[in-house]
């Protein structure tokens, strides 16, 4: 397995804390941010250990043959913002996000996806897929040869318990189920890592790079631009 390191530019911006954070989850709420994801993506306290997970501090990553990690660094902080799963010519990028206790994220930030595209020229439709409602969002892109065409990029989205895991799908994995297969296998791998303390909702939840791992230049692929406030697409590719 390969690791890279890119660069984003674009620092996020907290909201105020949610005083709830600090309480404990009520069985029945747990059991209503668990629904869709019964059989993942999951939540530390779901699984016996990170023994045989890629470490990566928010998110527990299971390892698969062929598959390339890059993470993506912010320019000013110097801080992992992101992870980009790389397998078979597709790519999944991972953020995980503080979420409020006693609601999910999903629905909003859906909204202000759509509401992003839209005002660079782009549509997204709506879908139901294997992890619930989904985003696949065109933008208009230049072709090589000068024509017109556009980008596609498909987003997942899972509310857990006190956080939002948000993926999005690129190359042929946005167009086509067959192809994204192997990396929403890998999704639904994914543990998420929230951690007791009390954090502002839509905070990003911390990447760091293995402690065993050394890093090499990432190869050339799109990736999202850091959103300014919570997960919303400003660009694509």
């Amino acid at each position: 397995m390969v690791f890279g390191l890119g660069r984003k530019a674009k620092k996020e911006q907290a909201v105020e804390p949610d005083d709830s954070l600090a309480a404990a989850e009520s069985p029945e709420e747990a059991d209503a941010v668990s629904g869709i994801r019964a059989s993942g993506p999951f939540d530390e306290s779901e699984i016996d250990g990170r023994d045989g997970y890629v470490d990566l501090g928010a998110l527990l990553i299971t390892p698969s043959e062929g598959l390339q990690l890059r993470l993506e660094v912010e320019e000013a902080t110097q801080r992992v913002v992101a992870v980009t799963l790389d397998l078979n010519g597709s790519s999944l990028q991972l953020q995980a996000f503080a979420a409020p206790k006693t609601e999910g994220l999903w629905d909003e930030i859906r909204e202000q996806i759509g509401q992003s595209v839209g005002a660079q020229g782009g549509q997204v439709e709506e879908i139901e897929g294997s992890f619930g409602t989904e985003l696949v969002a065109k933008l208009p892109a230049g072709l090589p040869d000068g024509s017109q065409g556009y980008r596609v990029a498909r987003f997942i989205g899972v509310d857990g318990p006190r956080w939002f895991l948000r993926g999005v799908l690129g190359g042929a994995a946005a167009l086509e189920r067959q192809a994204a297969e192997p990396l929403e296998a890998l999704f639904r791998k994914v543990v998420v890592v929230r951690g007791g303390s009390p954090m502002p909702p839509r905070d990003l939840l911390q990447l760091r790079l293995p402690k065993d791992a050394s890093a090499t230049p990432p190869p050339a692929a799109p990736a999202l631009q850091e959103p300014e406030r919570g997960p919303e697409i400003t660009q694509i590719g």
